[in-house]
This record gives structure tokens, C-alpha cells and sequence, in this order.
């Protein structure tokens, strides 16, 4: 078990009265093939972005004064120029109409998943997806779907809702899963993602030479010929949009990887993915692998390159610039940075970048590359902040105070000398305003807001919520935040302060849908006796269950108690917590990470998606209470109900496969499965 304890300092915001334009861009015709099911009035959620000029900055705060709406119904067609974009040009499988453009791979719900802890269930990715869509990234790779039957049923959710749902503008994303260069994985792949629009199989293997002595145990004959079976195969089954990897490629041999490229390209492949899968490269050796395999790779004029770089050495987005600046034309990142290791190129800082400097840094020409230095993507950013705050919460993986755009600090300023410069003109230390991303400061943070405490009503509460980013939460979260806020609001004096508030949004995430619910807590310990606790869980059956135990602290005696009567045997991997701000009633937000006991009741595994080993899956949970013990419960049981919603899912598809099974050879399927909680304890006697 592992305790962190840090505490966080409340810091001074100011607000901003306007809002940085996007520069108003002359429309150009935007075609696609394809029908499917309209989503009107969300067009202006799908178009390109690029921040004015300064001049057209001023002009436009003078005529029009507003703040840019992070409101999906905006329509492209609006008059207000905060909310104008340029088009995105038609989707053609390998081919990009416009030589300027950027298409944006986002991969959160596959390589981002695959951070450990961040297990995500079905619904959430769904979640995500959706405001992927808003966002209106060009491609979603939802997931590698032959790693469990969830992972499938996940990604074929995504192409079958996500991906037939059109924008107003004929935008629709791009679905994408992945698969090793092999039959069965490229089947599967195909299967899960066929009902989408635009549906993409994105298959791969390793070219490097170390990769393939020592993991593949290959020849590099061997891999070209897989690298061309995979391609033809997934061709055969329809697919027309097919991209390829080879995997460490910024440590392979430039002269295989024109070799292996040049055969996918003949093979099939359109889309060309170069990935620094260990993130080895400096920004001036990628770009210039991007330069020399354009120019050497045979029919490379026929498909689109693309980047996916790890931040192993702080480079990912950096190298990521680097590639389009040299004519890679889809760049692949995650929302937060989330991946494998130190994470992915961050999907709101290429955004941001290509967004204020696009148009003036990325001089093609120079570069020898196509197109006129104009680079630009059809992300609209003011859904960044809401995208960004749901992954860390689903994910549990919060961003650091200090990361860039999305970080608590991004637009905080504490020392005096930038105070002054932000009260007389607030670009001196700004060089895009928090609207432009989602984040609407309000004038609490100037100092002239209103206290959120026990006798706030509904409608102040949900307008804070908005202001931090949050306004894209249904009806049902905002009722589960507003009852736990009451509750804290009454044990903590001098009302909520906004951090108080986003931990009370982390703590309510994942909990609509709880089988179980921490409804009493009692714990005696100290420095003589045995620490004891007693804890009283509701669960799905609507029955009060009680137990008492014992252990090593007041926290080990409430996990003890709550493993006993929810049944089920797990591994605490990880424990932290932190104090959401100062003084002696600060919010404390405990997070856990379990895994299944190896050959426990609950034991199951997840496929990696590169190494193909089979690890435990691990499920995060989070809580929030004045009361740290309380906090662990609550985080404890948030965990634990995500693990039994998974496993009883699992279970039910099981059976429905043994039933199938079972009708046809003429034997009974079974029972159906049970929930937890049948152990032997206490009911806890009626209130009623």
C-alpha cells in the first residue's frame, strides 16, 4: 500500500472580459459519400480552427464583444465569428483533398487505456467517444478488439452509434480498431467496426531490429510478407481504408522501411503511420524520418503519413510538429497525454499549436513539402476542457496542476507582477484565453463570486459546474453531485471552494450505476486496541448489510469489513490521497487501484495490445468526504463496483455463449449468474 499526502494552495484567477477570436475563414465546399443518422444543429463542433491576427482580434472584440460557446448546437452557419471555422475537405481514404490540412487520429480509448489502472467500462467509452465526436476528431481508434469479448462489444458500440451519427455539416468520424498483423485479430477487427461509416482497420509489426531477433523472432523477409498478408487480407474483407504500422520505427532501418512501406502501399494501405513507439527521437531526426520516407518509399504520393509518438523523453508533441512541418498530414495523439509508459502526444497541445501557430510556422515549402505553410484542423477546441476533464475522471488519472492547456494551472497567475500585467491587458501573459478551450473562469475567480455552501440552491450550483467545464453532464450525474454536495456542504464551514467542487464531480463519475452504496461507517482505533470497523453497505437488492472487523489501521478495517460483504477478493495496488486545498476541514479525494486475487472468484485478464501477454485488469476508484475514512470507503467500493459490473457482464456473455452452445447440443445452459454479497453477515434491521 502506497499513502501520498500533499496539499493543494488555493490560487487567485482572473477572469477575462473577452474572448481571443478565431479568425473568420472564407468557406470552402465540403462534400462526403454516405448517409446516415443526422445529428442537426452541431455542425459548428466540426469545423477547422485557427486564431485571428491581432488586428483581426481587436476588430472583431469591438464589433461583437462575446464569448465563445462551448454549446454543441452552435451552428456553422453563425454570424458570430467566434464560432466560424474553415470546412474540412471531403474524407477520401488516402488522399487529402486539401494539401494544408491535419486529420487528428485519437486513440485515448486504446492506447490511452492501456495506462495501467485506467480500465474503462463500456458506457464510459461511449462517453468519450461522443465527446471525441463534439470535438470532431477525423479518426477514433476505439479500442483493440480481439483483446476480451468487452473490448469487441465496446468498439462495435462506438461504430454502431458513434460512427453513423452525422454532424450537420456531413461530418462523421472515422472508426478505427487495431489489430496484429494476423487473420484472426484483422476478422475480429473487422467485425466490431463494419457498421460504421467510414469504418478503418489499422494493423501492425514491429520493424526495428531488435524488435523483430528478439520479440518476433523474425526475419526481415518473414515480416514484409506478413506486413503484405495482413494488408491483403483486410483488403479482402472489403475494407478499403487500411492502415499500416511498423512498429519502432524510429529505431528501424530507413532502408527496410522503404522496403516493408513500399510493399503495404502496393498491398492496399492508404494511411502509413510512423510510430516512435519508445520516443528515442529528437524533433529534428523525426521530421526528417518523415522527409526521407516520403521521398524514397515507393508510391508514397498515393497514401496519407501519419505520427504516433511516446513522451518518453518529454518529445511527443514536439515531434509530432515536427512530423507535419516535414508532410505527415495525420498526427495521432491522446486526450491528457494518457498511453503506454509517459504517455502519447497530447491531443490539445498539437491542437492548440497547429490552432495559433499553423499559419505562420509551418513554412511547407521550406520543408519540401506540399502545401502552402497554412496547416490547420478541423478540431473545435472550446470542447477540449469537457473532453479532457471526463477522461481523467473515468480514467482516474488526473493531469498534472502544470500540463499545458488542460492543467489547474494553465491559466492561474499568483505572483504579483503578472497580476498587474493580466489586470491592465490580459494577453501579456495569456496567449489564448481559457473560453477558447471550454474553460469559463466566472467571476468567482475574480473575487466577486457567489459562496457555495449549504443553503445554495440547485441552479447556483449547476452554474458553477458549467463555468469549470462541466456542461456536458446528463441530468442524472447533476443530481448525484447535487445530493453529495448538500451533504458535505452541511459538515464543512465556510461553503465549497471550486477544487471542493471538481472533487465532489470525480467522486460522482462513475456512481449512477453502483451496485453498491457505503451507507454507514463507524471506526474505533488509536494507539491502544485494536483498530476496528464497522461498515454498512446497500446493495443492488435494496437490503442494508452490515459487518464488523478488524485490522492493522482504521482504513485496512474498513476494506476488510466491506470485502466480507460484498465477496469478493482483491489486491490493493494502489492508495493515495490528497487534500483538495487548505485548512483543518479542507475535502480529502482518496483514489485505489485493485486487481482480482490471482484464482479468486472475480479473476480475469486483459490482452496487451503490442505484446499479446495477459496481465490482471485493474479498476480505479475514487472518493471524496470531509471524513478521510470515509473518502477510502467510498473510493474503495467505487472501485469494487466497477470490477463486479465487469465481471458480472463477462459472466452474462459467457453464458449466452454456452447457451447457444448448449441448444444446440440439447443440455441445460445453467443458472444465471449471481451478484456478490451472499456471504454471511448481518442485515442491517428496517428504518421503515
Amino acid at each position: 500500500m502506497r499513502i501520498l499526502l500533499t496539499s493543494a494552495a488555493l490560487v487567485a484567477l482572473l477572469s477575462v472580459a473577452r474572448v481571443e477570436a478565431f479568425a473568420p475563414i472564407s468557406a470552402v465546399s465540403s462534400t462526403r459519400h454516405g448517409t446516415g443518422t443526422s445529428r442537426a444543429g452541431r455542425a459548428g463542433s466540426t469545423t477547422g480552427s485557427a486564431l485571428s491576427s491581432t488586428t483581426e482580434r481587436e476588430a472583431t472584440e469591438t464589433t461583437n464583444g462575446a464569448t465563445a460557446s462551448s454549446d454543441s448546437s452552435s451552428s456553422s452557419g453563425s454570424n458570430d465569428p467566434y464560432l466560424q471555422r474553415r470546412p474540412r475537405p471531403e474524407y477520401i481514404p488516402g488522399h487529402i483533398p486539401d494539401a494544408n490540412y491535419v486529420r487528428i487520429f485519437d486513440t485515448t480509448l486504446r492506447d490511452g487505456e492501456q495506462s495501467p489502472g485506467a480500465t474503462l467500462t463500456t458506457s464510459e467509452k461511449l462517453d468519450i467517444a461522443r465527446n471525441l465526436a463534439k470535438l470532431g476528431v477525423d479518426v477514433i481508434e476505439a479500442g483493440f478488439p480481439v483483446a476480451s469479448p468487452d473490448d469487441f462489444n465496446a468498439v462495435q458500440q462506438i461504430a454502431d452509434t458513434v460512427g453513423q451519427e452525422v454532424f450537420e455539416d456531413g461530418y462523421v468520424p472515422v472508426i478505427c480498431g487495431l489489430s496484429r498483423a494476423n487473420e484472426k485479430d484483422i476478422a475480429v477487427a473487422w467485425e466490431a467496426i463494419r457498421g460504421a461509416q467510414r469504418p478503418r482497420i489499422h494493423t501492425f509489426i514491429a520493424t526495428s531490429k531488435i524488435h523483430m531477433e528478439n520479440k518476433l523472432k523474425k526475419t526481415p523477409d518473414e515480416v514484409v510478407a506478413i506486413a503484405v498478408n495482413a494488408v491483403k487480407f483486410a483488403r479482402g474483407l472489403g475494407c478499403d481504408d487500411i492502415e499500416f504500422s511498423p512498429e519502432d520505427a524510429g529505431r528501424s532501418d530507413p532502408e527496410f522501411l522503404y522496403r516493408v512501406l513500399g510493399a503495404a502501399i502496393e498491398a492496399g494501405a492508404t494511411t502509413l503511420n510512423i510510430p516512435d513507439t519508445t520516443g528515442w527521437n529528437m524533433p529534428w531526426e523525426f521530421g526528417e524520418v518523415i522527409a526521407k520516407l516520403r521521398a524514397n518509399v515507393p508510391g508514397a504520393d498515393r497514401v496519407v503519413f501519419s505520427t504516433h509518438c511516446h513522451n518518453d523523453l518529454g518529445l511527443a508533441t514536439a515531434n509530432s510538429l515536427s512530423g507535419a512541418l516535414h508532410g505527415a498530414r495525420q498526427l495521432e495523439c491522446t486526450i491528457n497525454g494518457i498511453g503506454e509508459r509517459a504517455g502519447n502526444a497530447s491531443l490539445e497541445e498539437i491542437v492548440m499549436s497547429l490552432a495559433l501557430k499553423g499559419r505562420e510556422q509551418f513554412d511547407a515549402t521550406a520543408a519540401g513539402t506540399r502545401g502552402g505553410g497554412q496547416l490547420y484542423s478541423g478540431i473545435n477546441p472550446v470542447h477540449i476542457t469537457a473532453t479532457s476533464k471526463m477522461v481523467a475522471e473515468y480514467t482516474g488519472m488526473k493531469c498534472q496542476p502544470h500540463k499545458a492547456i488542460v492543467g489547474a494551472n494553465a491559466f492561474q497567475h499568483e505572483s504579483g507582477i503578472h497580476q498587474d500585467g493580466m489586470i491592465k491587458n490580459k494577453a501579456t501573459y495569456e496567449i489564448m484565453t481559457p473560453e477558447s478551450i471550454g474553460l469559463h473562469r466566472g467571476e468567482s475567480q475574480s473575487g466577486a463570486g457567489i459562496v457555495l455552501g449549504k443553503h445554495s440552491g440547485r441552479n447556483a450550483v449547476f452554474t458553477r459546474l458549467k463555468e469549470l467545464g462541466y456542461g456536458d453532464l446528463d441530468s442524472d450525474k447533476l443530481k448525484a453531485i447535487f445530493t453529495r454536495f448538500k451533504e458535505v456542504a452541511e459538515k464543512k464551514k465556510g461553503g465549497l471552494d471550486d477544487e471542493d467542487l471538481e472533487a465532489l464531480v470525480s467522486d460522482q463519475a462513475g456512481s449512477i450505476n453502483d451496485l453498491w452504496d457505503v451507507t454507514g461507517l463507524q471506526v474505533a482505533t488509536g494507539m491502544q486496541g485494536i483498530p476496528t470497523a464497522t461498515v454498512t453497505l446497500t446493495g443492488p437488492d435494496g437490503v442494508s448489510r452490515y459487518v464488523a472487523a478488524t485490522g492493522t489501521g482504521p482504513v485496512d478495517a474498513v476494506y476488510k469489513a466491506i470485502d466480507q460483504i460484498m465477496g469478493v477478493s482483491v489486491t490493493l495496488e494502489d492508495y493515495s490521497m490528497q487534500s483538495v486545498n487548505e485548512g483543518i476541514e479542507a475535502l480529502a479525494t482518496t483514489r485505489v487501484v485493485i486487481s482480482p486475487t490471482e484464482g479468486g472468484p472475480n479473476e480475469m485478464g486483459a490482452t496487451h495490445a503490442q505484446s499479446g501477454i495477459t496481465s490482471d485488469r485493474k479498476f480505479t476508484g475514487l472518493g471524496s468526504d470531509t471524513d478521510i475514512v470515509c473518502a477510502s470507503a467510498r473510493a474503495y467500493v467505487s472501485a469494487l463496483n466497477k470490477l463486479l459490473t465487469f465481471s458480472m457482464r463477462r459472466k452474462k456473455q459467457q453464458m449466452e455463449a454456452a447457451a447457444v452452445d448448449d441448444v444446440d447440443s440439447g443440455s441445460d445452459a445453467g443458472p444465471a449468474p449471481e451478484l456478490a454479497g451472499n456471504t454471511p453477515v448481518v442485515q442491517a434491521p428496517s428504518t421503515k
